[in-house]
């Protein structure tokens, strides 16, 4: 079975179109898994209407809120996903059969970019290509969708719940020394620029390069070094 755990903060208007892509999978051996940061808005109740297992914790961060989902688990893989992405047809069984097929540990995801702009694909070019080559040499990929063994998951102790930002580049870096990392070839997944859209594409560019040197340089990050808020957009 795959344990799909999707970590939300009023994520209403979001939330049903993951949902509805979900529910049109080929694949069904799936449970669904909201974890909440104690919403203000409907996702709770959208949760709960669309059959989702639904916990929910006070403390607000993706690193809380997947490892809450993972703790109810039951599958022996777990997909974790943010809201805000949308599944293209026939991308749970493909990305399972692969993970499986390919006795991976942890796997990240080649991302298409959900807008038409030219700039977006240039980001793709760029994002797949540090993939493809760190995916040998530093394994790292964005926590936007990660498959892992639920077994290495909590082998390790989840996500470092004390990182700020970066905790998925942490949580593969450390779940890959216990297995083996790939990036998932047979699918890509949509990504949403909303975050993008809305701050402006060169300061969210520089948060996520800033980010990327201090973790590079003097390792996770612990402290606030950018204003990055989870749940506002």
């Amino acid at each position: 079975m795959l344990s799909i755990v999707i970590p939300t903060l009023n994520e209403e208007k979001y939330l049903p179109r993951l949902l509805e892509s979900i529910k049109c999978q080929s694949f069904s051996d799936y449970e669904i898994i909201v974890s909440d940061g104690i919403s203000e808005d409907k996702t709770k109740d959208i949760a709960l209407a669309a059959g989702c297992i639904f916990a929910q914790d006070a403390k607000r961060s993706p690193a809380r809120q997947r490892n809450n989902g993972a703790a109810s688990a039951n599958g022996s893989v777990i997909l974790f996903l943010d809201a805000d992405v949308v599944l293209p047809a026939g991308f749970l069984e493909k990305s399972y059969q692969e993970f499986i097929s390919r006795s991976l540990s942890v796997a990240g995801f080649y991302l298409h970019f959900s807008s038409p702009h030219f700039i977006y694909r240039l980001f793709e070019f760029f994002y797949h290509l540090v993939c493809f080559c760190g995916q040998y040499f530093f394994p790292a990929s964005v926590g936007v969708g990660i498959l892992s063994l639920t077994s290495k998951h909590r082998l390790i102790g989840g996500f470092d719940e004390s990182i700020f930002i970066g905790e998925d580049y942490d949580y593969i870096k450390r779940l890959s020394k216990r297995g083996r990392y790939r990036m998932i070839k047979s699918v890509f997944l949509n990504f949403s620029v909303r975050r993008l859209e809305k701050e402006g594409v060169a300061l969210v560019l520089w948060k996520w390069f800033r980010g990327a040197l201090y973790f590079l340089f003097l390792g996770p990050v612990r402290k606030k070094i950018v204003k990055y808020e989870f749940g506002k957009y």
